[in-house]
Parts: structure tokens; sequence; C-alpha cells
């Protein structure tokens, strides 16, 4: 290994090749994240060893159970390709201490017991077979070790954990060939960088694999923050990762969490809240024990990426936050590229006209992006009027395309609207 940099010459690194190694991340905007392991056979979500207070060894009992169906993570990856996503992101191990990969370091896992297989390989080779980018999941914590707590309190606990979680990254980074994204989860107990000893760790991390991303999660800022269950914008790269159904991340059952679960508007409305603050949305399914996709995540994903077939222009690609303070309607939200601006209209109303106020800037051209037809409106003032399409077939949110004659200059809607009279006004 190189020599260690110091915190500060590590961070400066990185950014020198940030652009770089994000630039495919922020064109992709949309992925697919994946909980799998011991805990799906429970069905009672991925934390029941912790929040059930499990005996560690009862808890092992079910490693042998642990049978998911041969070709599962393809059908993974058949069904991310289908819904639009761009990459995939599975849990190589998660809190419980099972590691789904033929591990030397950790023999708790998917190759010595149950299946009897490497399913973080079957999972690459999913990714590979269907051009999606490849991201791990890793847990820093371990109920299963028994130093994962000692390591709070006791140095040398804490060296041999820290080494134990290095060991493990090093053989996901190494025996996979390129990953292109570490998603950390859960730096505990220790509650510091230091504690984690995560400089030495990501260094490694990133002499094997120099294109790689890293998220924020062993207490270093690295890549890209990951807002969890909450879409909120930040200052730098942001994923906001999300559930299917707001109850858990690893399998409950799909008839009861039916009613629970994201339709394709819910998921498209997701999808424009992130593409609106220029973040990402990483989708959660979590398989059923054989491995299955729960049937209530198939249908609505598989609508939203026939919907991104015609208007993915919406969403991939550079996005920055929308010009438009506020919502140009009720009815409606934006997406902006730099360039042309996208309305998401949800409800069409009645009379066939969408109304938006606030705008000083004169308004060049408008199209239905499915298909490209142009749009009728008028302008006049602060006020544009467009004729309405036919609501969208698919999910019913039509995306319009505006194009401007300059920089977008937006006023957000006033509780006096004949207020905007005293601005500039542009006449179509």
């Amino acid at each position: 290994m190189a020599e260690l940099l110091s915190k500060r010459a590590y961070e400066e690194s990185i950014a020198k090749t940030r652009d770089q190694r994000m630039e495919w991340w922020r064109e992709a905007r949309y992925g697919m994240f994946v909980h799998f392991g011991l805990y799906s056979q429970i069905g009672r979500q991925e934390w029941a060893m912790s929040v059930e207070n499990w005996d560690v060894k009862e808890y092992e009992k079910l490693a042998d159970t642990f049978l998911p169906e041969p070709g599962a993570p393809r059908k993974w990856a058949e069904l991310a390709k289908k819904a639009g996503m761009k990459y995939m992101v599975l849990t190589t191990r998660h809190h419980e201490g099972f590691s789904l990969w033929d591990s030397k370091v950790n023999p708790y896992n998917s190759v010595n017991y149950g299946c009897k297989r490497d399913i973080v390989r079957e999972f690459v080779d999913a990714c590979h077979e269907y051009g999606l980018k490849v991201g791990f999941y890793s847990s820093l914590m371990d109920w299963h070790h028994p130093d994962g707590w000692r390591c709070a309190f006791d140095t040398e606990a804490r060296r041999r954990f820290t080494q134990y979680i290095k060991e493990l990254n090093r053989e996901l980074m190494t025996n996979y060939g390129k990953i292109d994204i570490l998603w950390y989860d859960v730096s505990a107990p220790m509650e510091s960088w230091e504690g984690w000893d995560s400089l030495e760790l990501n260094q490694m991390v990133r002499g094997l694999q120099p294109d790689i991303i890293i998220n924020n999660r062993s207490k270093l800022e690295e890549d890209f923050s990951t807002p969890e269950e909450q879409i909120t914008a930040g200052d730098k790269d942001w994923e906001a990762c999300m559930t299917f159904n707001g109850i858990s991340w690893g399998y409950v059952d799909s008839v009861q969490a039916a009613p629970y679960s994201y339709n394709a508007q819910g998921i498209l409305r997701m999808l424009c809240q992130v593409a609106s603050g220029g973040g990402n949305l990483l989708l959660n399914i979590g398989p059923a024990p054989d491995g299955s996709v729960p049937p209530e995540a198939v249908g609505p994903l598989t609508q939203v990426g026939q919907w991104l077939s015609e208007n993915g222009a919406a969403v991939y690609g550079k996005k920055l936050p929308t010009p438009c303070h506020g919502t140009p309607s009720a009815i409606c939200s934006t997406t902006y590229d730099g360039e042309k601006l996208y309305l998401w209209a949800k409800i069409t109303p009645p009379n066939g006209e969408i109304a938006l106020g606030g705008f000083d800037t004169p308004l060049k051209s408008v199209r239905k992006l499915s298909d490209g037809s142009p749009v009728e409106f008028t302008q006049k003032g602060h006020r544009i009027v467009l004729k309405a399409a036919a609501p969208d077939p698919i999910a019913n949110v039509t995306v319009y395309e505006l194009t401007f004659d300059g920089e977008i200059r937006h006023e957000h809607c006033s509780d006096y609207p004949q207020l905007h009279g005293g601005y500039q006004h542009f006449v179509k």
C-alpha cells in the first residue's frame, strides 16, 4: 500500500478526481437498492436480530436454511433494467454479519452455509449482463462478531474489529473486477472516522479501485451524502435512499405490504423531487426468502421504466436546482437541465389549460416530451397558459419541455397577483 496520506492531503487528492469519477453517477440519477440476507426469511425487517434480541447461536441456524433460487440476482437486474435504473447496490453483508460471498475472512457466509453459492458473484455477473453499474453495500456494524460491541471500549478489540472490517472490504474490492460504488452503513459503536480508521480503510479501497465512488457513512465526507427515507437536497452530490413501502428494507409479507407500497405515480413523484434538487434516487426492494422480487414492486417499477423510455430527459443527465421558486402550479412540478425546463403535470385541468405564473422571461416554445409534438401557449406578462395535451397513458404524468429566450427568471406567486404588474411584461 502507498504511504498513508493525511486527512487533508487525502481529501485534496480525491477532490481532484471527483468530477471524473462521479460523471456517470450524475447522469444516472436512478438506481436499485437490494436488501437481502438471513433476515429475509424472518419477514420482520432487517433489524430483527437486534430489535428482537435474538440469541446469536439461535440466529445462526437461519444460515442453513438460506436457499435463494439459482439466478435470483439476474431477476433483480432484469427488473432494474426494465425500470429504467442505471445502477444497483447489494447488501453484501448486513449488520447481522452474514456475508453473501466466498469470504476467507468471515466463514459465516453463503458459500459455507445454506445455498453454498457466491451471491455477490451472481449479482456482479447480472449487473454486467444488463449494463448496470455495480455497487456494494458494506455494513460497518456487526452483531455476530464478538468484537462488534467490545470495540467501543476495548482497545485490542477495536484493533481486531477494524482490521476485520478492512479485510472484508479488501476481499470485495479485489475479487470481483471493477466496482463502481462502495456504500457504507452504520458506523456504530465507534463514533468518529478515527475510531474506524476510515482514513486508512478508504485509502486501501481507492488503491484497489481508483475509479470508485464512496458515500459519507464512514464518518468521512467522501463523494456523496445519503439521506435516508427523506428527500432532502444537499449542497453537494446526494442520493435519497428509500424503502419501497415505508415499513422495512428487508422482506415483509407482500399481501400486507402492498397497500403501503409505492405505485408508479409515487415513484415518479420521488424522481421529480430528487432531479429537481440535483440528486439521485436509490429505491429499495427486499427480495423474498427464495430471492424473488416482491410482486407489489414489479408492476410499478415496470410502468415507471416504460414512462422513462419516453420521458427520460426530464430525469437523466445533468440536473440543476429548479429556477422556479416554489411550484409554478399546484398541479405541476419542474426539473431543469440548465437549458430546458421540464414541467411535470400530474393533473390535467378540466378546461384543458395549464396556467403558470411568475415568469419574467419570454417563452419560445413548448413541446410534449414523450412524442415531441408542439404545444400551443400564450404568454401575457408573467402568466403563461398552455393548451394541455392528453394525459400520459402510462402513468398519467405528462411532461412538457419549455424553452425560454434567455436565462429563466421566475418570481414565486404573490398573495396579491396584481403586484406582478410592477415588473416588465413580455407578451407572446
